[in-house]
């Protein structure tokens, strides 16, 4: 049985006068999912997003959420979605309880359930504590926060998020990645566009590189890193190797080469033949004394570069 779809878009082009931003893209997102949507600045990210919104009117194609098609059925839509732009509006003379009141009374709640919906809201997005404070006054990462706990007072189905971790510190990110990652485990689809690679790498369960207007990539992290060929490097330290080990280690299937360094050996692996559990486990079989083992990063900048240069290998 296939998993309904939450967001289908099909030959999506949206232009701004002569200039085209988004060039045909097709996408499918069932639902409970997590798509990464990753690009640069100007890439279409944020048009593709404001078409589901309901906010660009003026495109070519077709876009559906929820099966309810964008264009004819946009109230609908709405009330089906919570979308998070990439900027945050100042409210200088409300507090954050009086701002999502304010928002909740938008969503049309009724009134005997808006404080009970609210505290949980604030709950989820650890802002309990913050309630009285104006939005003015917090930090970037909370007003982030809060912006999320606004989209989630009517429980929507799809979130749209473009670029929640912009201009966050390192901990505010974590933050939010967080909390993400919680939305995900309470079955929400959501579709998050970034630049910043590797923190969609750790939250999605797909990931669509655009360039451009141009979808280049789709798929699960595994795949896109298995069309592109790229290597896992892993470093390793032996206590008293073998003389012949670095053969035995060259001959284990995945691996694809072994450099051999004054204080460590480097070793490539192709991850989608042979996992890094299963090369661990390789090592140990060969009575192998492992003192380090510590794999590399996926480094989904090179993914990302090597992409959008045109190059697979």
């Amino acid at each position: 049985m296939t998993t309904p779809l939450a967001v289908c878009i099909r030959d999506l082009r949206v232009s701004y006068g002569k200039f085209e931003a988004v060039k045909g893209i097709s996408i499918d997102i069932p639902k409970g999912e997590v798509f990464g949507f990753i690009g640069p600045n100007g890439a279409g990210k944020s048009s593709t997003i404001r078409v589901l919104a309901t906010l660009q009117p003026k495109f070519r194609g077709m876009a559906l959420v929820g099966g309810m098609d964008v264009l004819a059925q946009p109230q609908q839509v709405r009330e089906k979605i919570g979308y998070m732009p990439d900027f945050f509006g100042v409210y200088e003379d409300l507090t954050a309880l009086e701002y999502l009141h304010f928002f909740a009374a938008a969503y049309k709640l009724p009134s005997r359930k808006r404080r009970g919906i609210i505290d949980d809201v604030l709950s989820l997005t650890d802002l309990t504590h913050k309630a009285s404070s104006p939005v003015d006054g917090l930090s970037r990462g909370m007003k982030q926060r809060l912006a999320l706990a606004r989209v989630l007072l009517h429980d929507p189905d799809l979130l749209l998020l473009d670029e929640p971790a912009s201009g966050l510190d390192p901990r505010a990110r974590i933050e939010v990645r967080e909390l993400l990652k919680a939305l995900r485990d309470m079955g929400k689809t959501i579709l998050i566009s970034s630049h910043i690679l590797h923190e969609l790498s750790q939250l999605c369960t797909r990931i669509g590189i655009i360039e451009t207007g141009e979808m280049v990539a789709e798929g699960s992290l595994q795949d896109i890193f298995r069309q592109l060929q790229l290597k896992r490097i892993i470093h390793i330290r032996f206590e008293n190797p073998a003389e012949d080990l670095e053969d035995r280690v060259r001959a284990i299937g995945g691996v694809d080469s072994v450099e051999v360094q004054v204080d460590r050996w480097a070793v490539r692996l192709h991850e989608d033949i042979l996992s890094i559990a299963d090369f661990h486990q390789a090592l140990v079989e060969e009575k192998a004394r492992i003192t380090m083992f510590q794999p590399e990063a996926m480094d989904m900048e090179t993914a990302f570069m090597k992409l959008t240069e045109g190059k697979t290998a």
